[in-house]
């Protein structure tokens, strides 16, 4: 398959599954479906994955065509995540993660620029200021420094920093152990973001409702997750249904842990079959 593909398939394995809080195939959210969802995917992909450009001009060009498509923020998240891992996948010598390494540590000021235009374009929901580099003003300082000063609230700037490693280091081995018992397979995903949801408070609903909401959520997450683990039953899937109807009746939507979600299975794609991910124990 190639980088194109494997996001696509990456966009879709996600709403395929059930994610509680999310927009998915069981239920829409938000105000908005899965159909918008898979459009802006569609459209979004050419941008991220264009051979050669640079991270900047990947994001900014995929919201904006996200944004023509569907006229509303489905994806920033999604973008930010994925467009460093489709150019560290054009790299063909070295380990994604390494490549990934590099590709961050590359970011340059123009880099910043872009992807302050896309998103003041997206206008994502709750988004405050960080110190002098808001994203109204003209950066000074690389697209990494600008995600440095972000980090403590905000988990998607945080990977910029750290290479991913909510990813490299939780995510992917979560996932890896999920599908051992996942049947049917959708679950593995569906195990996957509650994992993510147990493990880091959402910080979409904390930039929308505060910390402490996040923080509630977490816990609430953790204390379903004999519903989830190892395997999600049909029991458990009743459980998590109900879960999802009472988060968006409260209007909470786990934003970015489904966006990790989303970065997961893509890097669980781009790896190369020979390299294994170690199984952890979940719970």
């Amino acid at each position: 398959m190639t980088i194109a593909q494997d996001f696509l398939a990456a966009c879709r394995a996600e709403l395929a599954s059930l994610k509680p809080g999310n927009v998915h195939t069981f239920s829409d959210g938000h105000r908005m479906d899965v159909a918008m969802f898979e459009a802006s995917a569609v459209a979004a992909t050419p941008a991220i994955t264009a051979k050669g450009a640079s991270i900047g001009d990947r994001i900014e060009g995929a919201v904006a065509a996200s944004m023509a498509a569907v006229a509303c923020n489905t994806n920033l998240g999604i973008i930010l995540l994925c467009s460093p891992l489709a150019k560290a996948a054009e790299r063909k010598e070295g380990l994604l993660r390494v490549n990934l390494a590099d590709i961050l540590a590359e970011l340059t000021i123009e880099d910043a620029r872009a992807a302050y235009r896309a998103i003041a374009l997206a206008h994502p929901a709750g988004l405050g200021t960080v110190a002098t580099s808001d994203v109204g003003t003209e950066p000074a300082i690389t697209l990494r420094a600008a995600m440095a000063l972000a980090k403590n609230h905000d988990r998607i700037a945080n990977a910029y920093v750290t290479d991913y490693a909510d990813v490299f280091d939780f995510a992917l081995h979560a996932l890896a152990t999920a599908r051992i018992s996942a049947a049917p397979p959708e679950r593995a995903v569906t195990t996957l973001h509650m994992c993510l949801l147990a493990q880091f408070p959402d910080t979409h609903i904390a930039r929308k409702f505060g910390a402490q909401q996040a923080d509630e959520v977490q816990n609430e997450a953790y204390r379903l997750e004999q519903h989830y683990l190892p395997a999600v039953t049909d029991e458990g899937f009743t459980e998590l249904l109900a879960f999802d109807v009472d988060l968006k009746n409260r209007g909470l939507n786990p934003g970015t842990t489904a966006d990790f979600v989303v970065a997961t299975l893509f890097a669980e794609k781009l790896l190369t079959p020979n390299r294994a991910v170690k199984r952890v124990k979940l719970g």
